[in-house]
């Protein structure tokens, strides 16, 4: 619908494909660090503490700089931004391809590819939650299930390439791929439906029950003073920590059980296979049921997950955590963007978003080398397994303090 009422259609559709395809590379982009962790511990002979800090840094940086991409999404859009980044990623995986020592891993892959996926996901967020007002959540699962979809393509692709033409030739043909999709898909995108002379998707309902809200929303400075702000950064601390640890460590740990390589990359598969799914359904649940039911049953899913893979030696009970983490995981991150933006509006959306992300990720970034640490010392990941099923309960009992506006399923 256009701004003068005539028909026509809405462009916010070819954001949603625009940025599917995106997420889709950032999907796999996201786990591929763990398809080469096993052949560059090989030919390095690095202690896992000291490869897997570069995937600490590269969290770390993404999010910092998500936070200044959220912050010029909000005020020149998105195609710039994630043109740029899509440029750094494959400047950045070609220059994986000729590290040699710690300090060049960490400076290419800590910074300039963290750099560049800082672009891949607050900004697509918060310009889907621009677009769309309702059916907000619905969107969200669906440019997200290209992440999913991204973590099934990419670690058997990245075993089959490694396994063909060894490790520093796969980041090539890796760096090509998402230097085309990332910015051939970004030309297509727009900040919001001014730009096309049309209004968000449901904007005449939502104005109805809250037009302050949708309309303007709060300012960061004015959002750090709520408590719901820090309540979101803390239960995002307890997703992500074991997000990090679970994308770094879980393939190396399933071949020390005796799996064989080519196998073990198939778990981030499934994950994120069950993450489609867990996106869509749990998205949509929420849109039907509100936040904080699923916000508990997510993390009780997750807690659940990490504890049996905590007992389990088999492949077959590898595979049953990997659909269950998987499902709860993506399900839960669906909602980052949707919760923000239903508590603070959407002036600020990418900023909030950034610094929920920021405030996060120091305290999760550190989770790999952590895990990593704990191998080296003990020779088992099982007290690492076992941090992140704590957090999972402790994500629970952070849940349970939300107090959502009635627009989210009522006051809870």
């Amino acid at each position: 619908m256009t701004k003068n009422g005539n028909s026509r259609f809405f462009y916010g559709y070819i954001i949603v494909l625009a940025t599917f395809c995106i997420m889709v590379m950032s999907g796999g982009l996201w786990v591929i660090f763990g398809i080469f962790f096993k052949p560059m511990l090989t030919e390095f002979g690095w202690s896992r503490a000291t490869l897997s800090g570069a995937s600490s840094l590269w969290a770390f940086v993404m999010t910092l700089f998500g936070l200044g991409g959220g912050r010029l999404t909000d005020k020149h859009g998105p195609r710039l931004v994630v043109t740029v980044c899509g440029l750094l990623l494959g400047l950045g995986f070609f220059l994986m391809s000729r590290i040699s020592t710690v300090w060049q891993l960490y400076l290419v892959y800590g910074v300039v590819i963290g750099i560049g996926m800082s672009g891949l996901w607050i900004p697509m967020t918060s310009t889907i939650a621009r677009w769309f007002v309702k059916r907000r959540l619905l969107m969200t699962a669906i440019i997200l299930s290209g992440a999913g979809l991204g973590t099934v393509i990419m670690p058997p692709l990245a075993t089959w390439l490694i396994d063909s033409f060894e490790w520093r030739t796969s980041y090539i043909a890796v760096g090509l791929v998402a230097l085309l999709v990332v910015t051939s898909a970004a030309q297509f995108l727009r900040r919001d439906p001014a730009q096309t002379q049309q209004l968000p998707y449901g904007v005449a309902q939502a104005e109805a029950g809250n037009p302050s809200l949708q309309a303007e929303g709060l300012s960061l400075r004015r959002t750090i003073c709520v408590r719901e702000f820090w309540l979101l950064c803390a239960v995002f601390i307890c997703l992500w920590f074991s997000a990090n640890v679970m994308w770094t460590h879980i393939v190396i740990h399933a071949i020390d059980l005796g799996v064989s390589a080519i196998t073990a990359a198939s778990i981030p598969a499934i994950m994120g296979g069950a993450g489609i799914a867990g996106r869509l359904i749990m998205g949509g649940a929420a849109d039907r049921v509100g936040h904080k039911p699923i916000l508990l049953t997510g993390f009780a899913l997750l807690s659940l997950s990490l504890f049996w893979l905590l007992m389990t030696k088999e492949l077959w009970g590898i595979y049953l955590f990997a659909v269950i983490f998987g499902f709860s995981l993506a399900g839960l991150a669906t909602l980052e963007a949707p919760l923000i933006a239903g508590l603070f509006g959407l002036n600020s959306l990418g900023l909030i978003l950034g610094s929920v992300e920021l405030v996060a990720t120091v305290f999760a970034a550190p989770s790999p080398m952590l895990a990593g640490h704990i191998f080296d010392t003990m020779d088992s990941y099982q007290l690492a397994f076992l941090i992140c099923a704590v957090l999972g309960i402790i994500g629970v009992l952070l849940a349970l303090l939300l107090r959502l506006p009635s627009s989210e399923g009522g006051k809870k």
